[in-house]
């Protein structure tokens, strides 16, 4: 089972398309872009579990420079 979420992120004026290119380097990132909006990137990631996509997001996503707040959506399937 693959567990996915958009990671909706803020970042610092002007920063957007460096902290895309540097997201989507990560593993587990199948998707990063900067766009216009209330939101500065968007993100989808996958993960084999809740706990590691957890773990990507707050040890991964969160910490790196130019990001001011971050929201993630979990993709439900019903």
């Amino acid at each position: 089972m693959v567990v996915q979420a958009y990671i909706l992120i803020q970042t610092d004026v002007g920063k957007a398309a460096e902290v895309a290119a540097t997201i989507a380097q990560l593993k587990g990132v199948t998707v990063a872009e900067d766009v216009t909006g209330p939101y500065d990137v968007i993100v989808r990631a996958e993960a084999r579990n809740v706990d590691e996509l957890g773990k990507l997001v707050v040890a991964n996503v969160q910490n790196l420079d130019g990001i001011t707040r971050t929201l993630t959506c979990p993709v439900v399937h019903i």
